[in-house]
């Protein structure tokens, strides 16, 4: 009997990956994770890099279950050179306005339909992502960060820090971080950090007074800080919508925490799913 070759097919993907270039100076490129059965006013999720601009790798590995759900992911790009500061969002250029200049671009294409959207990152991209939606409530429907080296508090630390104006500057930032911090805490946040991410690196900030307010390492800070924003909310009277969830087996590490940890299911829960209070299976998680 003649043995026949099995020919591997390759699997049909229900996405397609894409380089969307800049379109002007003032905007940013990124990387598009299109899906192939878009759902009508499905919000986008917009996933930013670390410092190590990772940005293709974010769209490509949260592509297929946002395919699922029919939504668009967009991975911006703050390259070093033009954006060596875009974790702080407005000290060091206005990294917020650029993103928002890229959500207008891409409304005015037709790749998205919606002015809300779902706003993740990863390390630096999780210190912009959560500055960001401090500086801009309004546009977010959901809040997801991850393993970032330090944060923003809920306090009269001086800005970057917390939310006071800094001493000797008039720009004001503290002030209308301040003025937003309401509607900041009405949304739903999720902070994830992985169990093994506890030791100082040379990206890890540190010193007595940022220690003192926020922890020794990234594990310990991701904790105080979901605290921090729970006790804020009830002070203000707010029902939190808050959840911590820490990652077994997982250090800093984007790769390890999406396919060892479940971060996509976190940053992407099932519609009705209450994800952000309710932890994955695969996740350790606690109510902040």
């Amino acid at each position: 009997m003649r043995a026949h070759a099995l020919q591997m097919v390759p699997k049909r993907l229900p996405y397609r990956l894409v380089f969307w270039p800049a379109t002007s100076r003032s905007v940013l490129p990124c990387w598009l994770a299109l899906p192939e059965h878009p759902v009508p006013g499905q919000p986008p999720l917009v996933a930013v890099h670390g410092i190590r601009r990772g940005a293709e790798q974010q769209a490509a590995l949260f592509a297929e279950r946002a395919a699922a759900q029919g939504r668009v992911v967009i991975a911006p790009i703050f390259d070093k050179a033009s954006w060596l500061g875009y974790q702080q969002a407005v000290l060091c250029g206005r990294a917020d306005l650029a993103l928002l200049d890229l959500l207008l671009s891409l409304r005015v294409a037709g790749v998205v339909t919606t002015e809300r959207f779902d706003l993740f990152g990863f390390s630096g991209g999780a210190q912009f992502a959560h500055r960001f939606a401090m500086l801009h409530p309004d546009r977010l429907r959901r809040l997801s960060v991850a393993s970032p080296g330090w944060y923003t508090f809920p306090d009269t630390a001086c800005y970057p820090y917390g939310l006071w104006p800094r001493p000797d500057h008039t720009d004001g930032w503290g002030h209308r971080l301040a003025a937003n911090l309401h509607r900041f805490l009405t949304l739903p946040i999720t902070v994830s950090v992985g169990a093994c991410d506890s030791r100082r690196d040379r990206n890890t900030r540190s010193g007595p007074q940022i220690d003192a307010q926020q922890g020794p390492h990234r594990l310990a800070r991701a904790r105080s800080w979901a605290q921090a924003l729970r006790r804020a909310a009830c002070e203000l009277r707010i029902q939190p919508d808050i959840a911590l969830h820490v990652l077994p087996g997982c250090g800093h590490h984007f790769e390890t925490c999406m396919r060892l940890g479940g971060l996509d299911r976190i940053v992407l829960p099932k519609a009705g799913s209450g994800q952000s209070r309710v932890p994955t299976p695969h996740t350790r998680g606690a109510r902040a």
